[in-house]
């Protein structure tokens, strides 16, 4: 063989190795969370960059910092024509990863848009079922409030106008929480609508729901929404299984868990800010299901 035929078969080797390596791999979307944008979802971007070689990575820059405090149904209209172009681009479909506030934007996203591709759906420290305590994200918003009269402001039609109270979830006013709450009641099956059923059926398309959260999270209260279980009235923790909208298989998660599709990961010792920047996390709950 000579030199030039060594030369142009290395080059075509180096080509199609580049080629089936970037070909293998599904692109990832991702959706970060409140008061955040694209730059902190650079660290886990990396992550999977570097265990995936080639892999299609969009981290969705829209409603970044304060802007994330928007109503979540006017941040889906947004987020769902960015998702819906890029599955446009791909026949074989895609990834969503999405972090904390995005979990919800995400859930919702994945039962309004009919025929999706999305094959994983990785919620990542997200409130799932909701939120109920008084951190430093609650304080940045009602900062003299407590949690207890939290619902004050959020069960009434200017409240649900600010992302927070939407998935706001207070156990000791489950009546007023099921009677105004316009987007996680809603998403979750929890109170009947005209979609009810369609938006069963479209989240049921995907192929794998990741569920990542921990007992450390320090923000997601309690830490048990980001695997949808929640407070009872006494403030005890219900979880997945014993929840209404499980058993009822209000919106499909119940058929997903039997079908063997529920991936949940339990990882203690992480603060919430640092679930999308750790690397065990990444490795032990995210990077096998971006394939």
């Amino acid at each position: 063989m000579t030199m030039k035929s060594s030369v142009v078969r290395s080059f075509v080797l180096f080509l199609l190795l580049s080629w089936s390596s970037s070909e293998a791999y599904k692109p990832v979307i991702i959706v970060h969370g409140l008061f955040e944008g694209a730059k902190e979802m650079r660290t886990i971007t990396e992550f999977i960059q570097e265990a995936h070689p080639g892999t299609e990575v969009t981290v969705l820059d829209l409603f970044d910092g304060g802007a994330s405090l928007e109503p979540l149904w006017y941040q889906v209209k947004y987020f769902r024509l960015a998702v819906e172009s890029i599955m446009n681009r791909t026949e074989d479909g895609a990834h969503l990863l999405c972090y904390s506030q995005g979990g919800v934007i995400c859930r919702a996203l994945l039962s309004v848009m009919p025929k999706h591709n999305i094959h994983s759906f990785i919620a990542l420290s997200s409130p799932l079922a909701g939120q109920y305590g008084g951190t430093e994200y609650l304080k940045k918003i009602f900062p003299d409030t407590l949690k207890k009269e939290v619902y004050k402001l959020c069960y009434i039609k200017l409240g649900q106008e600010l992302s927070i109270c939407q998935y706001w979830n207070d156990p000791h006013h489950r009546h007023q929480y099921l009677k105004h709450s316009n987007f996680l009641a809603l998403i979750n099956g929890e109170k009947e609508h005209t979609f009810t059923k369609v938006w069963r059926e479209n989240f049921l398309r995907i192929k794998k729901l990741v569920l990542i959260g921990g007992p450390d999270d320090g923000v997601i209260t309690p830490w048990q929404s980001s695997l949808f279980g929640f407070f009872s009235s006494n403030e005890t923790v219900v979880e997945m299984r014993n929840q209404q909208f499980y058993m009822n298989d209000a919106f499909g998660l119940k058929t997903l868990d039997l079908r063997g599709d529920v991936s949940v990961c339990k990882q203690p010792g992480v603060h919430h800010t640092n679930f999308s920047r750790s690397v065990s996390v990444f490795n032990n709950c995210i990077r096998d299901w971006l394939t």
